[in-house]
């Protein structure tokens, strides 16, 4: 480990004395790292991509937008928000962009990020505009193959008689096309193949494993939205569903609050969170009613009780694969229906009053396993939700919550404030308390646990940026679990504290270091007793980013990390992380490129380190890495004409200790793995 952190520093000292705008926005590049560390899979939700690169192509006018126009803008706080609206209000339409900078708790760095997708101009006619929706919009059809190069155990036959376990072949395949104009109308279709399924055959006859279609159009007089298909639902602070993407702790401590249409149309290629159905908006300025209906297959592990002559399930899959006999048994394998709706209330004085409700049904019973930690988890066919919301911006000042619960079960509770002290002062700060009997299916809340259930917590984070070229962000976050978890056999409580700072002197440096101590407990083994013992395990992080811009059309990056997991106790790992990035994408040519160098060394897979990786448009790569290895990718970006973009990427993890990679049937018998992707975007 010494001699890894030795080459580290001087490497990293090299890139700083050698040279330094960012490709990539660090701060969306650490939630999703984060979010990735704790869901241990990388997010497939790429809807906000898409939607971003749909306001770089048509930007959206300022003098126009709405509160929803300006909610997937996901680093504007909704108190960034209110305070434009009623900046708006008051001085009228802008003249100038630059006019933002006298928004109250708006700053320099957010007005830069979000120029690239605004304009300032006269609002059209409402009656052009709904012609126009037909005729005016952008269609696009992505198509994307990607494979691991390899032979992986799962592909290979077992005996001279027996096939192999996986039935179809390698490839990843994906295609969407899609219609969309301005945000008023989208619609579109996607298909996707993971790896291993098969294709045109066996349980895909139909050829793609997975497809998607939707339809969905906003502002049509009093329709304020209307899905037809796939959509998600997002119901206040996600204590009972919020199936969009949601970051939860990071160095972005105002981004504490839910925030975004209670519909949105869906197409992107994960198989789980999204219902499948009709939904609709209706109302004027203050008051609004949003109802859906959803009913879709889902997988699940089926279980036959041949004792009591009944199927029920164990749990729903969240993989969305089905590669293998015993996952193409499960594939679909049980109905899931679902019913909700929101009522909205919102004063002139900026007060939001809201009611919630969601019910589902299951064709199966879920019955999980007899393992302490499952005692209050949900069982049973149909669950309902109840909550009431709450949002107020006072000036600099706004406040937000929710209160769930399940009729004759348990209760949720989140409360959060933001705050803009001064110019150059930003507070958060989030409590909640959520019983260990409360229960939803596509809950996701600002937790620590990925669900809303059997947690108590208190978040508080600021943001200082004394002189213009210096950052600090910090947050502290306690919690407890009232009841057991998985691998952790007691309740037991936890801490993060996480300081952020930040030197960007101009556009061409930018540097941060990032230190984190978590400390939360876990089970470990010991040969000598019959049951499991509980400790509380610290993990400190450090983590130090330089980029520097060389020119208009060179960029470098390099990152070093070290992580030391339960350092000094019994379970005691170290790791360690190094790369390098180059960035060429000079301006009005068609071709750009990017690569990395990287190296690795931890201890076991406690230590393990993320790092996000530059990809395809609208593809994330997100691996996590342990053991000792090498990590190299490139990626190709070309632009044939206006209405042809191809992209190319390969990438190679190279292991120095291992004769084997991964495992299971993705087992590779050799110390490397390589994948590749290709991927073609038409417009027209």
């Amino acid at each position: 480990m010494r001699y890894a952190f030795i080459l580290g520093v001087l490497c990293w000292l090299c890139t700083v004395a050698q040279a330094q705008v960012e490709p990539v926005n660090p701060v969306v590049e650490q939630q999703l790292e984060n979010q990735a560390e704790a869901d241990e899979a990388e997010t497939e939700d790429d809807s906000y991509l898409q939607q971003l690169q749909q306001f770089g192509r048509r930007p959206l006018n300022l003098n126009t937008a709405t509160e929803s126009d300006l909610q997937p803008f996901r680093f504007l706080t909704d108190l960034q928000i209110q305070n434009f609206l009623k900046y708006r209000r008051l001085a009228g339409n802008l003249l100038s962009i630059f006019e933002l900078q006298a928004v109250p708790a708006w700053d320099v760095e957010t007005i830069n990020r979000l120029r690239p997708y605004v304009q300032v101009g006269p609002a059209v006619g409402a009656v052009d505009d709904f012609f126009s929706r037909f005729s005016g919009g952008d269609h696009s059809l992505l198509m994307r193959v990607s494979q691991v190069l390899e032979k992986q155990r799962g592909y290979l036959p077992k005996n001279d008689t027996t096939g192999p376990n996986y039935l179809g072949g390698p490839q990843r395949l994906l295609f969407r096309y899609k219609y969309v104009y301005k945000n008023l109308l989208q619609f579109g279709v996607l298909g996707e193949k993971d790896p291993g399924e098969q294709f045109f055959k066996g349980a895909q006859r139909n050829g793609f494993d997975f497809y998607s279609l939707h339809l969905f159009a906003r502002n049509l007089g009093k329709v304020k939205a209307l899905a037809l298909g796939d959509f998600t639902v997002n119901l206040g602070q996600g204590l009972l569903t919020y199936q969009s993407l949601a970051f939860r702790k990071s160095v972005d401590v105002m981004n504490i609050k839910r925030q975004t249409e209670t519909f949105r149309p869906y197409n992107s290629p994960g198989e789980i969170n999204f219902m499948r159905g009709a939904a609709i908006t209706v109302g004027g300025q203050r008051l609004q009613l949003s109802v859906f209906g959803s009913s879709r297959r889902v997988s699940a592990n089926a279980v036959v009780d041949s004792l009591n002559f009944e199927d029920f399930v164990s749990s729903l899959s969240t993989s969305g694969f089905h590669r293998t006999n015993a996952e193409v048994d499960d594939r679909y394998n049980i109905t899931q229906n679902a019913v909700g709706g929101r009522l909205a209330y919102r004063s002139k004085g900026g007060l939001l009053l809201a009611a919630n409700g969601i019910h589902y049904q299951l064709s199966k019973p879920l019955q999980r396993d007899d393992a302490p930690y499952n005692n209050f988890q949900f069982r049973g066919r149909q669950l309902t939700g109840i909550s009431g919301e709450y949002a107020y911006t006072y000036r600099n000042l706004h406040v937000f919550g929710e209160l769930a619960f399940n009729p004759g079960g348990g209760k949720a509770f989140l409360s959060g404030l933001m705050a803009s002290l001064d110019p150059r002062v930003d507070l958060s700060l989030l409590v909640r308390s959520i019983d260990r009997d409360y229960h939803s299916i596509n809950g996701n809340a600002f937790t620590e646990s990925t669900q809303p259930i059997n947690e108590r917590g208190v978040y508080m984070g600021i943001s200082v940026r004394p002189v213009r070229a210096i950052r600090l962000d910090a947050y502290a976050d306690f919690y407890r679990f009232p009841w057991l978890r998985f691998r952790v056999d007691r309740p037991s409580s936890g801490k993060d504290f996480v300081t952020q700072l930040t030197w960007k002197p101009n556009k061409v440096v930018e540097v941060y270091t990032r230190l984190r101590h978590e400390t939360k407990a876990i089970n470990y083994s010991n040969t000598d007793l019959a049951y499991q013992l509980t400790e509380d395990v610290p993990r400190v992080n450090w983590r130090t980013q330089v980029s520097y811009k060389l020119s208009r059309s060179v960029t470098v990056r390099a990152r070093t990390e070290m992580v030391w997991y339960d350092r000094g106790g019994q379970q005691a790992e170290e790791g360690f992380l190094l790369y390098a990035d180059f960035f060429y994408k000079p301006m009005m040519k068609p071709l750009s490129l990017n690569a990395r160098l990287q190296y690795f060394e931890t201890d076991g897979y406690n230590s393990r380190l993320y790092a996000y990786e530059n990809d395809v448009l609208y593809s994330f790569s997100i691996p996590p890495f342990a053991d000792h290895g090498y990590r190299t990718y490139f990626n190709a970006n070309y632009d044939f004409s206006k209405k042809l973009t191809a992209w190319f990427r390969i990438a190679r993890t190279f292991y120095t200790n291992q004769s084997t990679v991964g495992s299971g049937n993705d087992e590779i018998n050799g110390p490397g793995r390589t994948d590749y992707r290709l991927q073609f975007l038409f417009r027209f």
